[in-house]
């Protein structure tokens, strides 16, 4: 299946280049170009792209509103596509916002083309790119210098059985599922099935979005 993706970044540039890379892939269709998040929302509703790639400072709406408008449920919008976040910095307020928002994760510009392609893909079949240790990095940053949000969150974890709060929590610290596997001696399967129900018990989005929770739950602290 090809994958149907929009850019959305101010600099024309930027645009150009990414559109080129992911355009020469025989499995990526580059559908549309905005300057700024309206323009991208916009065009996000028109086209319905699989995947968005979101620059996060932006003039007029900038990345961070953007994805939350296309990835908040709302009346007579049944389409929602990945956001995976444009930036030029490895550690920045906006992203882990933008992750809380629902986004599937973010890359830095000047990461290898190579890696911008594998990042498009990995969105698209609905896993979460959290595998750089510079986004573990961010978000426990951040969660180091808020408080722990404890009552609701902490309270929802008590729906998770032992073993599902034993997977959550390696999936925060950033292990795959192939490592949780064998740090807890199960199927990669049976883990898939696991992170499954976690997502679905704690109506998260994605990875992205349990590992956040996971943080703020006081689940997991930075540092561990």
């Amino acid at each position: 299946m090809t994958t149907r993706v929009i850019i959305v970044d101010d600099q024309a540039m930027v645009r150009a280049g990414f559109a080129a890379l992911l355009g020469a892939q025989s499995d990526i269709d580059v559908v549309g170009e905005a300057a700024n998040g309206a323009q991208g929302v916009a065009l996000s509703r028109r086209t319905r792209p699989d995947v968005v790639l979101m620059d996060v400072r932006m003039p007029e709406m900038d990345g961070l509103e953007a994805a939350r408008q296309l990835l908040t449920p709302s009346p007579g919008v049944a389409h929602r596509p990945r956001v995976l976040m444009l930036t030029t910095f490895d550690v920045d307020d906006y992203v882990y916002e933008a992750l809380r928002a629902g986004a599937s994760g973010f890359l830095l510009k000047d990461a290898p083309p190579a890696d911008l392609i594998a990042a498009v893909r990995v969105v698209a079949s609905g896993d979460a790119l959290l595998a750089p240790s510079v986004t573990r990095r961010l978000i426990a940053d951040f969660a180091r210098q808020r408080p722990v949000a404890r009552g609701r969150p902490a309270l929802r974890l008590k729906g998770l059985t032992e073993r599902e709060t034993e997977v959550l929590t390696l999936v925060a610290r950033g292990r795959s599922n192939a490592e949780i596997a064998g740090t807890l001696v199960l199927a990669e399967q049976t883990v898939k099935t696991h992170v499954s129900r976690v997502l679905t018990k704690l109506d998260l989005r994605d990875r992205a979005q349990a590992v956040v929770f996971a943080y703020e739950a006081g689940l997991v602290t930075p540092g561990e």
